[in-house]
């Protein structure tokens, strides 16, 4: 079955303009693996499901993907409930604090939304969304007393943390369709998976459910290739408008969800022209996205690009900025030079504390590449060698070394 593809043609320098400003990667794995997972996998989890299947007219998984295509949705509101399991250490909530340290612009805002959103990589989360066309979204985070929005209205971009009264606002393009904002949407998500549909990939219609009171087809989606760490993918579809209720990832190593993310409340009607509108508080702290970007240098994240087709690539040495990606469909993987700053393997000297620290949480391997260490999470894996090199995918910890030797 040919797979279906979103348009991907639009300004590809404005968008990496945008991604480099918002995005910054720090030069350690453990940071580096989770802001992958967070940026790949924000949309691949499921919604909560009423009891009962539906008893719905059959369809096949071509025509359910088509239905997906044109869908239509312009306007919705409601509530997203959003578990997140990657397996990672332990570490009395030091893991969060490398999370926002990842990507934490220069100044340390908390209402930059590569710092406040990648807490999303980890635990569970209630999320409050709203859409009014291509123009207009909002996404709230609920904490405990306190509230994250991301609203992004025309070409502007707010982001503001109650907690701390902080605010950040940058600009995207007028049309959402070529910014990063479209793809928190349930259909810009799914569109993003669907890419990984062809000759690797099996893809059925696998009976049907209730999602956040609607009828839904479940769409599965399963890789054909062995090493990877994606065991499925299950789409819900709405049965009515196409429009994608549900995104659940389980791994290939069995058990629960790497991320379960979907509706338990959802309303098609128009929200209130009032819910996009933001006005900075009063006494609030302000950070625009140029004195962000301008604070640190940049070291973006390799996750930007991806291309399933690129055939392998020996020529490595083309910096964190332009990943090179080996490997076909679900055993792509992204590699990038932090030009030679590497984390010793189990070396207080060579790395420091921190590198010692850093190197515990993997395991070190060794090949004709020569030495490194391996940080895995249930979805994740990422090699980084000594020389600097750091080798990212869904993919096992055999296939990271594979490449890496293939790379010599």
């Amino acid at each position: 079955m040919a797979p279906y593809e979103t348009d991907d043609s639009t300004d590809t320098g404005e968008r990496d303009e945008l991604r480099a400003g918002r995005r910054r990667a720090a030069r350690y794995i453990v940071p580096v693996t989770v802001v992958g997972v967070a940026a790949a996998t924000i949309g691949l989890v499921p919604a909560l499901a009423d009891s009962g299947d539906p008893n719905l007219p059959k369809v096949t998984a071509e025509q359910l993907i088509n239905k997906i295509a044109k869908s239509d949705v312009q306007q919705l509101s409601g509530t997203v409930k959003i578990s997140t399991d990657l397996g990672l250490p332990d570490l009395g909530g030091l893991e969060s604090s490398m999370l926002s340290g990842a990507t934490k612009s220069g100044d340390g805002s908390s209402a930059d939304p590569t710092t406040k959103l990648t807490e999303l990589a980890t635990g569970t989360h209630t999320l409050r969304v709203a859409a009014d066309g291509p123009d207009k979204q909002k996404v709230s985070l609920l904490e405990n007393a306190a509230e994250y929005s991301l609203i992004h209205n025309g070409k502007d971009v707010w982001g503001y943390d109650s907690q701390t009264n902080e605010v950040f606002h940058g600009t995207t393009a007028a049309d959402a369709s070529k910014s990063d904002e479209t793809r928190a949407t349930p259909k810009g998500l799914t569109d993003e998976a669907l890419k990984s549909v062809d000759d690797t990939t099996s893809v059925t219609v696998d009976g049907t459910e209730h999602v956040a009171g609607r009828d839904a087809y479940k769409l599965l989606i399963k890789p054909k290739q062995s090493g990877t760490t994606v065991g499925a993918i299950s789409i819900a579809v709405d049965a009515k408008t196409g429009l994608p209720l549900k995104f659940t990832l389980t791994p290939a190593s069995g058990g629960a969800a790497v991320v379960d993310v979907g509706f338990t409340q959802l309303s098609l009607s128009k929200p209130a022209a009032s819910t996009f509108d933001f006005k900075t508080p009063k006494g609030a702290k302000v950070t625009t996205e140029d004195s962000a970007s301008k604070a640190t240098p940049d070291h973006s994240t390799p996750f930007g690009k991806d291309d399933k087709n690129s055939k392998t690539d020996k020529g490595l040495a083309k910096g964190a900025d332009d990943p090179t990606v080996i490997g076909k469909g679900w055993n792509s993987i992204a590699v990038f030079d932090t030009g030679g700053q590497g984390i010793p393997s189990g070396s207080k000297s060579g790395g420091g504390d921190l590198g010692g620290f850093l190197s515990s949480l993997g395991d070190q391997v060794k090949g004709s590449f020569g030495s490194g260490t391996v940080y895995s999470t249930r979805l994740i894996n990422a090699l980084v060698t000594d020389d600097g090199k750091v080798y990212v995918g869904a993919v096992t910890k055999s296939a990271l070394v594979k490449a890496a030797d293939a790379a010599k």
